[in-house]
């Protein structure tokens, strides 16, 4: 992969963790803990919640822990996005989205000992999460898009 789409891929990362953090800065700012907000009625509401654990609160108040598996999370990130071996635009994109989402919950739980949550779909019974997790999400399906339907098929390829 040239240096330029590596760029490229770091700069969409860092897009998503300025999105987030942004997101979580305004509910911060204008929502107080447990106070919701309805942004689209019936689907999508802003519900302010402090996360100090992971998803559905597990492993609740063990930042060392958090620390520690997010750091190896972005080392090992930064391996595949960097490494030639991996050359798909579906894998790249997935590492660039869970990346800037790994960083964007990162940056809460080193700053804020806890994690910024907010977005309630209101259509059905879901735990209360935050746009980093959000690309977290999209980001692991791309990557197993690649691996299930992209990544035999480039080896037949060759």
């Amino acid at each position: 992969m040239k240096k330029s789409k590596q760029a490229l891929y770091l700069l969409l990362s860092l897009i998503v963790v300025g999105i987030d953090q942004l997101i979580k800065f305004n509910v911060v700012r204008h929502l107080r803990v447990g106070e919701s907000k309805t942004i689209i009625p019936n689907i999508l509401s802003f519900y302010y919640l402090r996360n100090n654990g992971a998803a559905w609160n597990i492993f609740s108040g063990q930042m060392y822990f958090f620390y520690l598996i997010s750091v190896i999370a972005i080392i090992a990130v930064l391996y595949f996005l960097f490494n030639p071996k991996y050359k798909s635009k579906t894998f790249d994109i997935g590492l660039a989205l869970i990346l800037g989402g790994i960083i964007g919950n990162f940056i809460d739980r080193v700053r804020l000992h806890y994690v910024v949550d907010m977005m309630q779909l209101d259509f059905i019974n879901f735990n209360i999460f935050n746009f980093a997790d959000s690309c977290i999400t999209v980001g692991v399906i791309l990557v197993f898009i690649y691996l299930l339907f992209i990544d035999g098929k480039d080896k037949k390829k060759a």
